[in-house]
Parts: structure tokens; sequence; C-alpha cells
């Protein structure tokens, strides 16, 4: 697998990061999960993640809505997507733990940047099956998340 370089410089003495690569959800999900918890502290992102999850709080979509139904709170569009929701806590938890191993305080952290890229692809075709006679069309996206303390 390539070197996927991050999109956004850090100081490395007070912030942390994690990256998923080429996770099975949907892009559009994703960046508006990010959108959501950018600017959030890390303990408020996992409880609206789990929220999420447990299909009590929705995901405000601002840019991918055509068709989305409203939603209850301060929305008009919404949903709740719980694959991504859950892939992107999962990263979440991976910076809050890289925090940790340099000795910084998790809990007076923040999420200074949260985006999303596409997946590797092969000549266009995403994750060509090979010796396959069909494809494997299925969406990659490579998650990236930098904490820094406040």
């Amino acid at each position: 697998m390539a070197k996927v370089n991050y999109s956004r410089e850090s100081n490395s003495n007070t912030s942390s990061k994690a990256m998923g690569y080429e996770l099975h959800i949907s892009p559009k999900h994703t960046r508006e999960i990010c959108v959501a918890i950018k600017n959030m502290r890390i303990p408020a992102a996992k409880q609206y993640l789990t929220d999420v999850i447990a299909l009590k709080r929705a995901v405000p979509f601002k840019r991918y809505n055509d068709g989305v139904g409203h939603r209850r709170g301060k929305m008009a569009a919404g949903r709740y997507p719980v694959r991504a929701s859950t892939e992107v806590l999962k990263v979440l938890v991976n910076a809050e733990n890289s925090a940790m191993d340099k000795g910084l305080e998790p809990d007076r952290m923040k999420i200074s940047h949260a985006a999303t890229k596409q997946g590797r692809t092969i000549r266009g075709i995403i994750a060509r099956a090979m010796g396959r006679a069909t494809a494997k069309n299925t969406e990659t996206v490579t998650l990236e998340i930098i904490l820094e303390e406040l």
C-alpha cells in the first residue's frame, strides 16, 4: 500500500493524529460526520457518535441532502449513518490512545481536523477483483483525524 500523507501539518508535541485507510464506508456520509464533529472535544464527540449509532441523534446533511428527510433538532435534513459513525469512532479512539501514549490529557483535547479522501483506485475502477468475472464495486474512504490540546 502506498503511503498516504496527512492533508494538514500539526505540532507533534501538542497533538496526536490517526488515519483509517481504505474503509468500506460511504464517502458522503463520512464527510458529513467529519463536518459535524470538527472542533468538538473528545468526550463530546464520542458521545455524539454513540448517539448516532444508537439512532438517538441525527447527523445534519448540509451538502449531500437531496431527498433527505427532516429530523428532530436544529437541522433541516439529516440521517443516521451507523456504519460510517462506527468507523469514525474507531479512528477517534485510536487518536485518543495515541494522545495518551504521548503523555497528553485526552479530556483537554479537541478535534482540530477531520477530513476524508477517496480511497485507493486502480485506473479509475474501484478495487477491481482480479481474476473474477465481475468487478468488486465498493467505495473506499481514507479518514484522518488530528487532535490538539486546548
